[in-house]
């Protein structure tokens, strides 16, 4: 069993890999999400809407979503979340 472990990781070691991966893209959408107005950031809101409602999967969106809401907070909060809090 030990073996196998080391090999491929711990069920948890396997999540947090996947979860990186997922953060990678969060941050490649970091400067385009910057450079959006206010108004536009508001509006991503109705956006995601309007894109789950025609059918795209939420694992599709989730990237974006959480890059606009690292955003907000950044503009409203002036507080920026860490990589491990988008993790957990």
């Amino acid at each position: 069993m030990n073996i196998l472990k080391s090999i491929f990781g711990s069920r948890n070691d396997r999540v947090i890999r996947r979860m990186r991966k997922e953060v990678e893209r969060i941050n490649a959408l970091e400067s385009g999400i910057a450079a959006l107005s206010d108004a536009d950031l508001r509006a991503k809101t109705d956006e995601f809407k309007n894109r789950l409602a025609q059918g795209e999967k939420l694992d599709a969106l989730l990237p974006e979503a959480f890059a606009v809401v690292r955003e907000a907070s950044k503009r409203t909060l002036d507080m920026r979340h860490f990589d491990v809090q988008l993790i957990g």
